[in-house]
C-alpha cells in the first residue's frame, strides 16, 4: 500500500495493474459533507479509455467504485472513506514472454532491485498508471467538497507533441470557463485544433510509437492566505502529488520557465483595488507566492512523457541470462496518455487544496 499524509489528510492506494482489485482509503474527511455517487461516476469516467476510443488502449474497465465505509446516506461520516474498484479486463499473461526483460521507459529495472525480483511485473504491477483510478476517486470526493466552499478546478490539454491549445486567461478566469471544460470529453479551449491533436496521436500509433504533451490546470475561488512558507507550501504540496503520478516529468507554476527570459519588472505582478478586493494586473506568479495563496487563480502546467509501452522493437537486457536482448511489447496501450491523465492531474489539485481547506 502506498500512503501519503497531506496536511493531515491521509490517502492510501493499493492493488496492482492486473490484480483482481485496486482501491483507496481517504482519511480525516470530517463528517457531514454531501456526496453524490453519480457525480463521482461522472468525474471518474473522464479517465476511462472508452471516452476517446480511437486514441486509447483497448483495455476497457468499468471503473465503478464500491464504497466500503465513510459515506452513509450520501454524507461523509467522519470515518475513513474506503473504496475498491474491480479489475475486469485483465490479461496478465500478455507480459509472460517479456517478464525477464526490462521494458525501456518503465520502472521495471529499479523496482526489480528494490523488491529483489519478487515484484509483480504484469502491466507494471503497483507502479502502473492503472492505480490512478482510485486516486481519481479521491479527487472526485475532494471536488464535491471544494464546491461547498465555491472552489472550482479544471484541466485542459494545452499541447500534444507540437500541437498547442490556448492557455487559460489566468487574470480573469471565471466559473463559466470551468463549466465549459467540464462538459468536454476531449478538454481543450480551442476546439478547432482537436482533430490536429488526434491526428498527431494516430500518426504515432500508426508508426508503433507514442507521444506526450502538457496539461494546464487551474483552481479558482481559493482564498488568500492558504499554505505555508518554506516547507509545506501549496506549490510544494501540489508538486509532490503531481510528481507521484506515473508519466509526469515536470511541473511549472504561473509563468514558470518563461519568467527566466524576461526582466523582473515584466514578471512582477502589480496590484490594484477592485470592489475592495486586492488583485493583480497579471498572474505570472500562478496564484502562489512564498508557498501561500494570493487569491488569484492557481495555475500550473504538467509535462506528461510519451507512453513508455510501444510496439517498436527496442534494445534491453534479459536479467536472468544477463545478456543483451531485443524487446517488442505487445498488449494494449495508449499511444498518448495525456487525454486520460488530464483528470488525474486535476485530482491532484483538488486533493491538495482540500487538505489546506480542512486544516
Amino acid at each position: 500500500m502506498s500512503s501519503i499524509w497531506n496536511n493531515g489528510l491521509s490517502i492510501s492506494i493499493f492493488g496492482e495493474s492486473h490484480g483482481s482489485t485496486i482501491g483507496v482509503v481517504l482519511d480525516k474527511i470530517p463528517a457531514g459533507y454531501d456526496i453524490n455517487f453519480n457525480d463521482i461516476i461522472k468525474f471518474m469516467s473522464k479517465r476511462k479509455s472508452n471516452i476517446n476510443k480511437e486514441i486509447s488502449t483497448k483495455r476497457l474497465e468499468t471503473d465503478i467504485p464500491e464504497i466500503l465505509s465513510g459515506i452513509y446516506n450520501n454524507k461523509t461520516t467522519g470515518t475513513p472513506i474506503a473504496a475498491i474498484i474491480k479489475n475486469i479486463d485483465i490479461k496478465g499473461n500478455d507480459y509472460d514472454e517479456i517478464s525477464s526483460v526490462f521494458r525501456p521507459g518503465h520502472a521495471d529495472f529499479p523496482l526489480h532491485f528494490k523488491h529483489k525480483g519478487f515484484n509483480n511485473k504484469s502491466g507494471g504491477g503497483h507502479s502502473s498508471g492503472r492505480l490512478t483510478a482510485p486516486f481519481v476517486f479521491a479527487g472526485a470526493i475532494a471536488n464535491q467538497i471544494l464546491k461547498t466552499y465555491k472552489i472550482y478546478s479544471a484541466s485542459h490539454i494545452i499541447s500534444i507533441k507540437t500541437i498547442k491549445d490556448i492557455s487559460f486567461n489566468t487574470e480573469n478566469l471565471k466559473k463559466k470557463n470551468i463549466d465549459i471544460l467540464d462538459k468536454k470529453t476531449f478538454p481543450i479551449i480551442d476546439d478547432s485544433i482537436k482533430q490536429s491533436m488526434i491526428d498527431q496521436i494516430l500518426l504515432a500509433k500508426s508508426e508503433k510509437d507514442s507521444v506526450g504533451g502538457i496539461i494546464e490546470t487551474a483552481i479558482i475561488g481559493v482564498p488568500v492566505g492558504l499554505g505555508n512558507p518554506i516547507f509545506n507550501g501549496i506549490q510544494a504540496n501540489i508538486a509532490s502529488l503531481v510528481m507521484s503520478i506515473p508519466s509526469t516529468k515536470g511541473i511549472e507554476f504561473g509563468n514558470g520557465f518563461e519568467s527566466t527570459k524576461i526582466y523582473g519588472s515584466k514578471n512582477n505582478d502589480e496590484y490594484y483595488i477592485d470592489n475592495n478586493m486586492i488583485k493583480s494586473f497579471s498572474n505570472n506568479h500562478g496564484g502562489i507566492l512564498g508557498g501561500v495563496s494570493t487569491g488569484m487563480p492557481i495555475v500550473f502546467k504538467t509535462a506528461i512523457k510519451p507512453t513508455s509501452s510501444i510496439s517498436k522493437v527496442q534494445r534491453s537486457i534479459n536479467f536472468k541470462t544477463m545478456k543483451n536482448e531485443k524487446i517488442k511489447i505487445s498488449g494494449r496501450h495508449d499511444p498518448c496518455i495525456v487525454p486520460r491523465a488530464n483528470i488525474v492531474i486535476q485530482s491532484c489539485a483538488n486533493i491538495s487544496i482540500l487538505s489546506y481547506i480542512l486544516r
